[in-house]
């Protein structure tokens, strides 16, 4: 049950903990992932052995809380930027164990996952330039070594090192803690040649005058690592068999 608004993420999984305690157990969702809910709201119900329903209680709930906080937060920023062509990224600072269902949560709330683990593409920050010397140098070394088989991204902090990127041939630049009037000179100077990626600080109230300088994509690190979990708990309507009093519930 619903204890305020927020997006829904994680249902399934939470119906799989009281399964994987007990198969018999029955589990009927009413919402799917993805969709909004008001406080009030029953979000599924659970029928099996008391025993049962009480050891997965706090672990379901855990679950359910945490991912639909993500997918709540994440829906925020995405309403923030409607009408501009930007779109959300999550980042990997996410919990340990946890990351494929929390980049999970943040598709549900209509965000976009970047790479899942050092592995998915190259990405050239500002330790990587401390030790190559240069974007330019970095970026060649990078597909010296991989080819063409993943892309590479630069992280840059001015206008020269993303013109340096661009034109050694990275596949994606990241503009990295800076103001809207600079972004806004490197999206020009671009064209569109590469997707642009506006990182750094980027808040709920700032979100927007980031996606109006043109970016294609704006990375929120917050949607995971500082996202709030949503109230939720779990209510026993009584046994099996016995009349349940939904007038409780509000549903009279």
């Amino acid at each position: 049950m619903a204890k305020e608004k927020g997006v829904l993420a994680g249902i399934d999984i939470a119906g799989r903990v009281f399964r994987k305690l007990d198969p018999w157990t029955s589990f009927n969702r009413h919402l799917k992932d993805g969709q909004a809910f008001r406080e009030g709201d029953i979000l599924a119900e659970v029928e099996g052995n008391s025993m049962v329903l009480l050891k997965g209680e706090r672990t379901a709930l855990n679950f359910l809380q945490r991912l639909s906080g993500i997918a709540t937060m994440t829906r925020a920023y995405v309403e923030a930027v409607s009408g501009t062509k930007a779109r959300i990224l999550d980042t990997r600072k996410t919990s340990p164990g946890l990351r494929i269902l929390e980049k999970y949560a943040v598709k549900m709330g209509g965000g976009v996952n970047h790479r899942r683990n050092l592995s998915d593409m190259v990405l050239i920050k500002d330790n990587h330039l401390a030790l190559s010397g240069s974007a330019g140098e970095a970026v060649r070394k990078a597909r010296t070594k991989v080819g063409r088989r993943f892309k590479i991204e630069v992280e840059v902090t001015s206008f020269a090192q993303a013109r340096e990127a661009v034109t050694a041939g990275a596949d994606m630049i990241m503009l990295d803690n800076m103001t809207p009037a600079r972004m806004k000179t490197i999206v020009a100077w671009v064209a569109g040649r590469v997707p642009l990626e506006a990182s750094g600080g980027v808040g709920l109230k700032t979100v927007r005058r980031v996606a109006e300088t043109g970016v294609d994509f704006i990375s929120v690190g917050k949607l995971t690592h500082s996202a709030a979990a949503v109230d939720l708990s779990l209510e026993f309507l009584g046994p099996l068999g016995s009349d349940i009093n939904r007038a409780e519930l509000g549903e009279a």
